[in-house]
């Protein structure tokens, strides 16, 4: 009885095993076809990104990453769709894949320049003073982010290049605004923006013409001591520059007009002569 009974365990047991290591094999099988799968999926998006399709290029990589997710050539699948968006000018959908790729891959090796093209992404939207600037702000965070983390990488030199002519832009708003409120004489808001472009745009050209907004409105409304704080400030800084002449004339208008009542007739006396 105690030999039937280990007999049928013993047959079981080996049922079992056969049963497990089949479903194995077959799993391993899936797995395989699944890569291979994926793999000529993931070389029909180079090919149509090669020929230019971009769009359908894209597609072909996401549907690459959605047939093997746990493959090494997941990610890799994702970000080359976020690329593809990106070079086809369809930045909203790059943006997209390439917050769901730091969301989903945070560990892999090409974080530097996920970072960097979604920084490019935004950067692209670039416009004029007129426009909204909220994406070169983004643009800014991102090439920030690169240099502070990624400082030995490829992309941090153009990073810092491009900061620089992003403050250029988001200082031309500043000035543009500031410019608008002296029409409009509101004073309060004018000094504020004229402020921002010294405190965190200094490096600018429009650091000079700033600086003498600020000696002209405080002049004007009164403040002569705060005036000359700021006409000093742009004279150590730019004494040769037309922005600190202007600045050095408000403060001698009486003086600059004698000088030309002077030199007006110095060459009406000059024309005289010519006929005597």
């Amino acid at each position: 009885m105690k030999f039937i009974f280990r007999l049928v365990i013993l047959v079981i047991f080996i049922t079992l095993s056969s049963c497990s290591k089949g479903e194995k094999e077959i799993s391993q099988i899936k797995e395989i076809n699944q890569e291979s799968e994926m793999i000529s999926t993931y070389y029909e998006g180079i090919k149509n990104l090669d020929n230019g399709d971009a769009f359908y290029a894209a597609k072909k990589f996401l549907e690459a990453e959605l047939l093997f997710p746990q493959s090494d050539w997941a990610p890799k699948s994702a970000l080359m769709a976020a690329y593809s968006y990106y070079i086809q000018d369809y930045y909203s959908e790059s943006i997209f894949n390439l917050e769901r790729f730091i969301k989903t891959y945070p560990k892999d090796k090409r974080m530097d320049y996920v970072h960097y093209l979604l920084g490019m992404c935004y950067y692209e939207n670039i416009g004029g003073e007129k426009k909204d600037l909220q994406p070169l702000i983004y643009a800014k965070e991102q090439f920030n982010f690169v240099i502070d983390n990624y400082p030995n990488t490829d992309f941090t030199l153009d990073a810092k290049f491009k900061i620089d002519l992003i403050n250029d832009v988001i200082a031309s708003k500043e000035m543009y605004l500031g410019r608008h409120y002296i029409k409009k004489e509101k004073w309060i808001p004018a000094i504020n923006r004229f402020k921002n472009i010294l405190n965190d745009y200094e490096t600018t050209i429009y650091s000079e013409e700033a600086i003498h907004r600020l000696v002209e409105i405080h002049y004007k409304i009164g403040l002569e001591d705060e005036a000359k704080k700021y006409a000093s400030l742009l004279g150590y800084n730019y004494l040769s520059s037309e922005w600190y002449k202007k600045s050095y004339k408000i403060f001698n208008q009486k003086y600059e007009t004698q000088k030309i009542k002077k030199e007006k007739k110095g060459l009406i006396k000059k024309f005289k002569n010519l006929f005597e």
